[in-house]
């Protein structure tokens, strides 16, 4: 059985990052502003890795299966019928770009950060809903 406490915690972390973007975020200044790329590069990690970790726990604490990588629970969660096919998409494109940030597997592309941001926040909050609900 999941954890219900600690995906909470979690689930409550992703949407205080997606708060604080679109509070704080100067998305005009990502490419002139190191602090202002800094700052959006970090929230968004935090978000992403905090909707990792939930995916995670679901995976892990209701058997679904042996992720052989993030963006693989995804696609468990979608066969358990946690969440749909679309969302999945959505998130395992940004676990892998959390690997970029978190690695240094290639540059980080501000255009991919600016479209995140700008389009791609309700993602996370539709995670947090359909999870929410769940619980």
């Amino acid at each position: 059985m999941t954890d219900r406490t600690l995906v909470e915690k979690k689930l409550a972390a992703i949407v205080s990052a997606v708060s604080d973007l679109r509070r704080l975020a100067r998305v005009d200044q990502l490419r002139h502003d190191v602090r202002e790329e800094r700052f959006i590069e970090h929230t968004l990690q935090l978000a992403m890795q905090a909707t990792l970790d939930v995916a995670s726990h679901i995976v892990s604490d209701e058997s679904l299966g042996e992720p052989q990588t993030n963006r693989h629970l995804f696609d468990l969660l979608v066969r358990a019928g946690w969440i749909d096919d679309a969302l999945a998409a959505h998130l395992s494109r940004m676990a892998g770009f959390r690997n970029v940030l978190v690695h240094g597997y290639d540059d980080v592309d501000l255009v991919v950060v600016e479209e995140i941001v700008r389009h791609r926040l309700d993602d996370l909050l539709q995670f947090v809903a359909v999870v929410s609900q769940r619980l």
